[in-house]
């Protein structure tokens, strides 16, 4: 086997992608800690061409060099706004007509294996904080909650990680358009 190149790849610039149709998913970031994850997040969203993220709270925004030490520059094709509030984003998510999932563990989560999100629909998912995850507030205020399921000893995963399991699912089902 051969390692393909990066012209093997055939991939688009910034200005395709930016025209380009887009998965109907938006990502919400509650508070994310880290400039890392946020880049990881960057480079997921643009891997999967999605509609764009919303930076809330402490969430670190462009530019920044510990950004782009893990986004490598998908800051500059993802589309993104900053809200100061995370609630204030859902709400105005929910209005713009998204189905809002917040991605936690609560009482009445789906699995997300067992979630099918519906062609023609809009998605916002929300994650949070790396220590205290999504706020209780925007949890109450999202139409539902996804949780992905765990077999080891650990209750949660990174929330980059976890991000590109949830975008990856949603991408695969409702992504045919950007193909």
């Amino acid at each position: 086997m051969r390692k393909l190149t990066v012209e093997d790849l055939n991939r688009i610039d910034v200005a395709t992608f930016r025209a380009a149709p887009k998965v109907p998913l938006v990502v919400v970031l509650d508070n994310i800690r880290s400039l890392h994850n946020v880049g990881a997040m960057f480079r997921t969203a643009d891997a999967f061409r999605l509609e764009g993220l919303v930076l809330c709270g402490i969430t670190a925004c462009p530019p920044s060099a510990e950004i782009h030490k893990t986004a490598l520059g998908a800051e500059d094709s993802v589309a993104w706004t900053y809200e100061a509030d995370t609630l204030s984003a859902v709400q105005r998510l929910r209005s713009a007509g998204y189905v809002v999932a917040a991605v936690e563990q609560v009482e009445g989560s789906v699995s997300l294996d067992g979630f099918t999100p519906t062609a023609g629909r809009r998605y916002a998912i929300v994650l949070g904080n790396e220590v205290k995850g999504v706020r209780q507030d925007v949890v109450d205020a999202a139409d539902m909650a996804i949780e992905i399921p765990q077999y080891g000893t650990k209750h949660s995963l990174n929330v980059s990680v976890s991000a590109g399991i949830v975008m990856w699912h949603i991408a695969r089902r409702l992504g045919a358009a950007t193909r």
